[in-house]
């Protein structure tokens, strides 16, 4: 969706209810969405972070900013989901 590398290009988003820093580097986006999906963050319309269950993808890339708190929303992820087994 994001093209080549030279189309890669960093944002501020809303993930989770919260504004992150979002580097894109050719990222797809989720162009639609099933009935049990979570929508976590939209840039410029498109949908680029969702979880389904115990599974959460994003079309940018969380480990290439400072800022952990993707991560760490995927950590209380796996902890939950430990926790329930």
């Amino acid at each position: 969706a994001y093209g080549r590398q030279l189309g890669s290009f960093a944002a501020k988003g809303d993930f989770a209810g919260r504004e992150i820093p979002m580097v894109f580097i050719r990222a797809p986006y989720i162009v639609k969405t099933g009935s049990h999906v979570e929508i976590l963050a939209k840039t410029g319309g498109r949908i680029v972070a969702a979880r389904q269950g115990n599974q959460l993808v994003t079309a940018f890339h969380p480990e290439l900013t400072e800022d952990d708190r993707v991560i760490r929303y995927f950590l209380q992820m796996a902890a939950g989901a430990a926790e329930r087994r």
